[in-house]
């Protein structure tokens, strides 16, 4: 509501406005070969209306409303099958902008950091690389930044009304309590390194001998991260969180790590090469040997002229000895994309959280998807 109501301004000056209107239409098909083979057909529908007025003195107001339709319709065989769709606000801000500042509040997309794949800053959204379309959830936010002329940046932002878990989070925020942190980047040598932080308070349901309660605690985490152009990129992302609570199934200390480099070899049109190193550790004190979780990532990009790609992508999970392949075709016109995928994981799927979409690249299969963007 508002959004809404700053965004009268924009309305009533409708004669100076900048408007542009977007429309992104998705269907797939999947074949799953689990155990029982599984089929599912999906569709999405993103309609953006983007609006953008210039107040005079380098003052620009602009706003964007978006939704999200969806809808999945899964089956192993007959009187085995399942529908699920849904159509909500995607995208709903409003942006004051200024030469060196800037204001948005609303439903947006917050994320930064280095890390390309397995990426321990995933605070605020859930993107998979492997997703052509690289959808995620907005947060309800305000958000700012300011820029100084040396390229130093300062964040802050306050989150309210997202109790879903969020990036690599488990526990929900507890309803109708705010979220702060901020961020500052700045340059370095021949990159850039930065410092973020936030603070939320989590509750979540505990089954104890006698009766189901809701424990509620604070959590911090502190972030680092930093990215270079050498011969090579080279980027590093490292992130401690501290769930201030002593008991239950929760960690008191959780730790996430990242270094990862890329190169783009002269062969023919240019062979993109990414690699990374994840870990994970939990432990009761910061000085206990963490119970870790290792993967790595190998990820490589072939353009076939200027309409064809292919992409593949490998994972391997250290500690239970588990392979993650993918690879996907994608072909490209003025307004269709088409994407051909293929993936071959364990059936019991650790990479990423699931969204409100059936997860079908756990086990074997393929997805044919086509995009229009107009």
């Amino acid at each position: 509501m508002l959004i809404l109501v700053l965004m009268v301004p924009l309305v009533s000056n409708a004669q100076k406005v900048k408007a542009r209107f977007e429309n992104q239409f998705s269907g797939w098909t999947t074949v799953n070969f689990n155990d029982q083979t599984g089929y599912q057909l999906g569709g999405r529908y993103i309609p953006t209306l983007s609006l953008s007025d210039s107040l005079g003195r380098s003052q620009t107001l602009s706003a964007e409303i978006s939704l999200n339709a969806y809808g999945n319709y899964f089956t192993t065989g007959s009187n085995n099958s399942d529908f699920n769709g849904n159509i909500k606000p995607y995208r709903l801000w409003l942006r004051y902008t200024l030469p060196r500042l800037e204001f948005r509040i609303g439903l947006q997309k917050i994320n930064f950091g280095s890390a390309s794949i397995l990426r321990p800053m995933m605070w605020f959204d859930r993107i998979d690389v492997r997703d052509p379309l690289q959808l995620t959830e907005g947060v309800y936010s305000f958000l700012s930044r300011y820029y100084f002329q040396n390229n130093v940046n300062i964040w802050f932002w306050t989150l309210y009304g997202n109790q879903d878990p969020m990036g690599w989070e488990v526990v929900p925020t507890k309803r109708h309590t705010p979220e702060f942190g901020g961020r500052i980047q700045i340059p370095v040598l021949k990159g850039e390194a930065a410092v973020s932080y936030h603070h939320r308070k989590a509750e979540t349901a505990f089954d104890t001998s006698f009766m189901i309660s809701n424990v509620m605690y604070p959590e911090d985490r502190l972030g680092i991260d930093g990215k270079w152009d050498l011969v090579v990129g080279v980027w590093f992302e490292a992130v401690v969180k501290h769930n201030h609570i002593i008991k239950f199934w929760l960690p008191t200390w959780e730790t996430y790590f990242n270094v990862g480099i890329d190169y783009t070899f002269g062969l023919g049109n240019g062979l993109n090469v990414i690699t990374e190193y994840f870990r994970y550790g939990s432990m009761s004190k910061l000085t206990d040997n963490a119970i870790p979780i290792n993967f790595s990532a190998l990820s490589v990009n072939y353009p076939f002229g200027l309409m064809n790609t292919i992409n593949g992508i490998i994972y391997y999970n250290w500690d239970l000895q588990d392979w993650y392949r993918f690879i996907s075709f994608q072909r490209r016109y003025d307004y269709l994309s088409l994407y051909l995928m293929a993936f071959w994981n364990p059936d019991r799927f650790a990479l990423y959280s699931i969204s409100e979409d059936r997860n079908l690249f756990a086990g074997k299969g393929i997805q044919l998807m086509a995009v229009v963007n107009f």
